[in-house]
């Protein structure tokens, strides 16, 4: 789908850059040493390692879990494709979440989505299902009927007055974004903000009839990660969301409690459609960004960068 209403469409990012308003997010400054918290946690190395140091840098899976909570993990699982075609997020991060939750004492942790496809196949091909098989307390699902979503309100919503959401991650305390980095041809990128949209039922009247960019900034009122660890350790830079397209291998992992500065940072980790960007123009991080829900400009945080 080339075009959304009111989205940034693949034309409209490449028009962007040509008029000058684009760089990359390299050079920017380290962690401040008079501060101790780490607002992003920038770790390259493989998945699974990356993974556990950026969770540790953040101050542990403890500050986001406790014992005998339930918990939702939400990685892209909505194509029936490999790993190696970054478009689904790597087994690996995911089971390595999952395995650090379990060992905080979670009660339950469920891994979901709401795939664009058959839900068997996606969660074979990803990969996922079989990486968290053995992890006790861990159930993947994906989840496409109506029964299992309820309306809820959006109060400070500008084009959404209500949404139906999964329920499962309604009813639970402790939600967890696992998006991939790739391109979108409606929204430029697909991250963690528009990740979210493989949580309600009907995503398609975001392409339909309201404008994307809003509409998922009023969806960011509602659903709030408690942490977002983005994945990329591959990033699909053309032809997302669903590929095949140019694979590259930023070999990050990045994670924060924010996850407007999240996804803004993942932006400049690779070039999208040949060109590089900053976070404030994906339209719907910069109108999530004046709506308060986080920082777009990652530049005065202390980000911490670091090998696995």
């Amino acid at each position: 789908m080339e075009h959304g209403a009111g989205g940034t469409t693949r034309r409209g990012f490449l028009k962007a850059t040509a008029a000058g308003l684009a760089v990359g997010l390299h050079g920017l400054p380290g962690p401040a040493e008079s501060r101790t918290e780490v607002d992003l946690a920038v770790i390259s190395g493989d998945p699974a390692a990356a993974t556990r140091k950026a969770l540790e840098a953040l101050g542990g899976i403890g500050r986001f879990v406790q014992k005998g909570q339930r918990v939702v993990l939400k990685p892209n699982m909505s194509f029936a494709t490999p790993p190696e075609r970054a478009c689904t997020t790597h087994p690996l991060v995911v089971a390595t979440v999952a395995q650090a939750c379990v060992d905080a004492g979670a009660d339950r942790v469920v891994v979901l989505d709401f795939p664009l496809y058959k839900p068997e196949p996606c969660l074979q091909r990803s990969g996922i299902q079989d990486a968290c098989r053995s992890i006790r307390g861990v159930h993947v699902l994906g989840l496409d009927e109506r029964k299992f979503f309820r309306e809820i309100k959006v109060p400070q919503g500008k084009v959404l007055d209500r949404v139906e959401v999964i329920k499962e991650v309604l009813d639970s305390p402790v939600l967890i974004s696992l998006p991939q980095a790739k391109s979108h041809s409606t929204t430029g990128v697909s991250m963690g903000i528009k990740g979210l949209m493989g949580l309600i039922w009907d995503r398609w009247s975001f392409h339909s009839r309201y404008n994307i960019n809003q509409a998922l900034a009023d969806l960011a009122t509602v659903l709030r990660p408690k942490l977002t660890v983005l994945d990329a350790t591959r990033a699909l830079t053309t032809g997302g969301p669903s590929g095949p397209g140019e694979v590259v291998k930023p070999n990050l992992v990045i994670a924060g409690i924010d996850p407007i500065a999240v996804d803004s940072f993942g932006v400049g980790v690779a070039p999208w459609y040949g060109q590089q960007f900053r976070g404030r123009q994906v339209d719907h991080l910069a109108a999530a960004g004046q709506r308060g829900l986080g920082k777009v400009d990652t530049e005065q945080l202390n980000i911490l960068r670091a090998t696995a």
